[in-house]
């Protein structure tokens, strides 16, 4: 094992924790109609943004001249996407496109570029994905047309975000200046939902889950997962990112107080061993002394 190695998961189970909890937080406040979407992804990124510079700032360093526009508007994309489609999809639905267009997105990114995903990471993406099916399965629904075309929008813009960290050199501040170039584009459905309306629809539980979610879920698992992404192939990141919902799953028993259930039971385990199977490598054999 690499002295990284560790690190690398460490900083990936991180992440993928802030997803879930991102997924809680959303689903606490679109579900329920605590907030509107709009608004909800304006405040998201708009926290996130302010939380990271502020963090970048004690540090003594300048997020300016890091990021780009072009992973800022993936970000803002993903946001609003996913903001609009969680209020007409089920959970289930839901998790379904959005994580089947990641791997789409990622899988497809790296078989382009030439290489081929080794036999072990197919294997293992198969039974992760059957995982899925078997954990969503019970709620799957037709979905509008709409909401399922924007969660998968949703899905590959996330994809895209994620390719276009990987390599980065500072993950804070490249993630820092993302959030921040991307609230003003975030501001402009709200802008016209506010012309339209009259009014934002905001409750305080709906802005709590959403500033909660930018400052933390978003801002810093975000940053987190940026520099777990430096040492994870395409289609590795691709794959892990399918214990989401597992985790989505969980901390709905834990937290919200649903029913923990046999299938959930098993199909954390199919998720769980094949993004094992596809991302634990093999221990070499012990050379034999001389």
């Amino acid at each position: 094992m690499t002295p990284r190695r560790p690190q690398v998961a460490l900083l990936t189970c991180l992440a993928l924790v802030g997803f879930a909890a991102n997924s809680l937080l959303c689903r606490a406040a679109l579900r329920t109609g605590d907030i509107d979407p709009a608004s909800f992804t304006s405040i998201r990124l708009g926290a996130g943004a302010l939380t990271l510079l502020a963090i970048v700032g004690l540090r003594g360093r300048s997020a300016a001249s890091s990021g780009s526009f072009a992973s800022a508007a993936a970000l803002f994309a993903y946001a609003i996407a996913f903001s609009f489609a969680y209020v007409r999809l089920d959970s289930g639905t839901g998790a379904l496109l959005l994580f089947g267009a990641v791997q789409m997105t990622m899988l497809g990114w790296t078989v382009a570029r030439g290489e081929r995903p080794r036999a072990r990471e197919w294997l293992g993406l198969v039974a992760a994905l059957g995982g899925l099916v078997v954990l969503v399965f019970p709620s799957l629904t037709s979905p509008p047309p709409v909401a399922a075309g924007s969660m998968l929008a949703a899905g590959a813009a996330w994809g895209v975000y994620s390719l276009r960290g990987r390599g980065t050199a500072d993950p804070l501040t490249a993630t820092s200046s993302n959030f921040a170039r991307a609230v003003p584009l975030a501001l402009l459905p709200s802008l016209l939902v506010l012309g339209i309306s009259g009014s934002p629809h905001l409750s305080t539980r709906g802005v709590t889950c959403a500033v909660a979610s930018g400052a933390l879920a978003s801002g810093i698992g975000y940053s987190l997962w940026y520099a777990a992404l430096r040492d994870l192939t395409a289609t590795r990141a691709g794959i892990v990112q399918l214990a989401v919902p597992v985790l989505a799953a969980l901390g709905g028993v834990l937290i919200l107080g649903e029913h923990a259930t046999l299938r959930l039971a098993i199909a954390s385990c199919a998720i769980l061993g094949g993004i094992a199977l596809a991302t634990l490598r093999p221990k070499p054999p012990a050379s034999p002394d001389t």
